[in-house]
């Protein structure tokens, strides 16, 4: 019986930082990717398992005929009371929590030992995430090149991009945070699966 030990991988990465690619990476040399944004959003979709607690507690008119959350709806509620976006997370959160913890187990199951939990804002998150993974590994690039990419990919205004930005932690929050830094700037694609080949490396990958 193999006993390798299990790791727990937190990744994070600024807008445009290729951080989906490095998680893509990952997933093709064997790691179970956990993306906590897609967990997020379907907790809210259609027939999403926030969505009777939602109901519940701001009313039908925020479910709109899909059976997914009424987003403007709910930003024009935010915007009237902020306590709304607290009741919001005390809904949202629990539940993204428990559906991490049971694709998790599910990835364990299966024998897969590196879990990579793809968390946009980790380092904004503070010790929540910190405390449930072994190590952080950051994308990183300079904001230039976020800039750059995020405009080729999604034709965002650079201001807007900038605005994006600045409400994601700073680049130094992050790699303060870093246990392992991927400085993704300047790479083709076979260098960057080279870096992350040295990455994976570390964690039986």
């Amino acid at each position: 019986m193999n006993h390798q030990r299990i790791w727990r991988i937190g990744l994070t990465g600024g807008i445009g930082s290729g951080k989906s690619t490095v998680a893509g990476l990952l997933a093709a040399r064997g790691a179970a990717v956990i993306d906590a944004d897609a967990i997020s959003r379907s907790v809210t979709a259609p027939g999403g398992r926030a969505m009777a607690s939602i109901a519940q507690v701001f009313g039908p008119q925020m479910v709109d005929a899909d059976g997914a959350m009424n987003r403007q709806a709910m930003r024009e509620r935010v915007f009237q009371n902020p306590e709304t976006k607290k009741q919001l997370e005390a809904i949202i959160h629990p539940l993204v929590s428990l559906i991490t913890a049971e694709q998790a187990q599910a990835a364990l199951q299966k024998g897969q030992r590196c879990l990579v939990f793809d968390v946009p804002l980790l380092v904004e998150s503070g010790e929540r995430w910190r405390r449930q993974v072994d190590r952080v590994v950051v994308v990183d690039c300079d904001a230039d090149t976020q800039r750059q990419r995020v405009m080729a990919r999604s034709g965002l205004a650079a201001e807007e991009i900038d605005r994006i930005i600045a409400l994601q932690a700073s680049r130094a929050q992050r790699l303060a945070c870093a246990d392992v830094v991927i400085f993704n700037q300047g790479l083709s694609l076979a260098e960057l699966e080279g870096q992350v080949a040295q990455v994976a490396a570390d964690f039986g990958l």
